[in-house]
């Protein structure tokens, strides 16, 4: 059985907005929420981009039996992996044992705040040790590590919850997919590609929808906060802030954003693009609704119509 979730982007909301947009989801029946972990919001338009870590706070406190997960944390520049690792646990503890720890490479949008933004290689490399100081620390290990990239002269978690917290990382070929199978519990993925699963283990992915009465207006709004979305990988990763993706994406128009991202009312619409990701194997998929003054409606639709049809079909 497929797990649904409902994505809480903190670059389209503030963090008061955020948590009651939670427990609303719990509510209309969603399994899980997944929260973005940003510096900076991918388009001035949008507008925000609280603390990540916070929010799940508030949440975990506010919801009883919502799952909660990182989608995702790069746990390589802007936070130090020992501290990833006790803010995990944290969350872990407040949630009792709902929370999963979802990690990536990471943008330079969020991670240059810190510092300079290493090349693809090298971050790879640092994720990889990254998780090599988080595992045993969730685990309840003392931690002594002395790396390419990393110094933690001893570190242990003193409140972490007795299971531990699951840890899935976003992967996009095979050599991240390599590095997931010996380092992770799990995978995140952004297209509903089979070839990325690792076989009995969590495949986490996530569609972005625009719902509204008016697909005119569904359409507009999606071109408006969402242009950044078909920019690819490869130099969504690059780019350094906000005004950087809006002229990289300036010749995007509105036909080009509708045909990835279902607009408007038709629920067969939006059934379909997410049916892709469940003929694909994914076993959690977390569904986004673009535009922070439209969630309220989107949870009522959620609840009513979009998540029977779902767990129906």
């Amino acid at each position: 059985m497929v797990n649904f979730g409902y994505t809480l982007m903190c670059e389209q909301s503030g963090p008061n907005e955020l948590v009651d947009d939670a427990v609303r989801a719990e509510e209309a029946g969603y399994d899980f929420a997944a929260v973005s972990d940003h510096f900076s919001p991918w388009l001035t338009e949008q507008g925000h981009s609280p603390f990540a870590w916070s929010v799940l706070g508030a949440a975990a406190y506010a919801t009883e039996s919502l799952e909660l997960m990182t989608m995702v944390t790069c746990p390589t520049r802007r936070y130090h992996p020992a501290v990833v690792a006790q803010q995990a646990a944290t969350i872990g503890v407040m949630s009792q044992g709902r929370f999963t720890l979802g990690v990536g490479a990471g943008e330079n949008l969020n991670e240059h705040v810190a510092g300079a933004w290493p090349h693809r290689t090298q971050r790879h490399e640092m994720l990889a040790e990254a998780l090599e100081i988080i595992n045993p620390l969730l685990d309840g290990e003392t931690v002594r590590h002395s790396g390419t990239y990393y110094e933690v002269p001893e570190a242990r978690l003193w409140d972490r919850p007795d299971e531990g917290v699951p840890v899935v990382m976003a992967v996009s070929g095979h050599d991240s997919l390599e590095v997931a199978a010996s380092l992770s519990d799990g995978v995140v993925a952004v297209q509903p590609d089979p070839s990325l699963r690792i076989p009995d283990k969590p495949f986490y992915g996530q569609v972005a929808l625009c719902y509204g009465p008016d697909e005119s207006e569904c359409r507009k709004r999606a071109l408006d906060q969402f242009r950044w979305f078909g920019l690819q990988w490869p130099v969504m990763a690059e780019l350094p802030d906000p005004r950087a993706f809006d002229a990289a994406s300036s010749f995007v128009t509105e036909d080009d954003v509708a045909s990835s991202i279902p607009c408007g009312p038709d629920l067969d619409r939006h059934v379909t693009a997410i049916r892709a990701f469940i003929d694909a194997g994914f076993t959690h998929i977390a569904l986004l609704q673009i535009g922070g003054g439209n969630q309220h409606d989107f949870l009522d639709w959620s609840e009513s119509q979009l998540l029977p049809a779902l767990r129906a079909s």
